[in-house]
């Protein structure tokens, strides 16, 4: 649904250590998921999606330096946001790009500086 988040990713520099915890903590088991630059793992309740772990390199935010959380919210069309928030003085970390079986994803930080995933998913 346009407006709603729909996904959240850890990007952390020990993966392993990352995916021990919460499947400790939380219960959570994971799966790779094929990507081009390095390593991802979709974490699972039961058959639920819960979220998504990766290394630093390979996050939503190049320029990070220490573990974080990001989210993703759900756009009806992920290139006209895009170009709606750049014209409302937002400014783009990583342009839109296909991401085969999740949908159509972009980064962009809002005119305050804070930056947010926006995806058109699939289905």
């Amino acid at each position: 649904m346009h407006g709603t988040f729909v996904w959240n990713e850890l990007a952390t520099d020990d993966v392993e250590a990352a995916k021990a915890f919460y499947a400790e903590t939380l219960g959570w088991s994971f799966e790779p998921f094929a990507i081009p630059d390095g390593d991802y793992f979709v974490a699972r309740v039961g058959e639920t999606f819960a979220g998504g772990v990766t290394g630093l390199a390979c996050g939503a935010l190049p320029e990070a330096r220490e573990p974080y959380w990001f989210s993703f919210i759900s756009v009806a069309d992920v290139d006209a946001a895009v170009a709606r928030a750049l014209a409302l003085g937002g400014s783009i970390v990583r342009a839109a790009v296909d991401v085969p079986n999740v949908g159509r994803v972009a980064i962009v930080r809002d005119p305050q500086g804070a930056p947010i995933g926006w995806m058109t998913p699939v289905g």
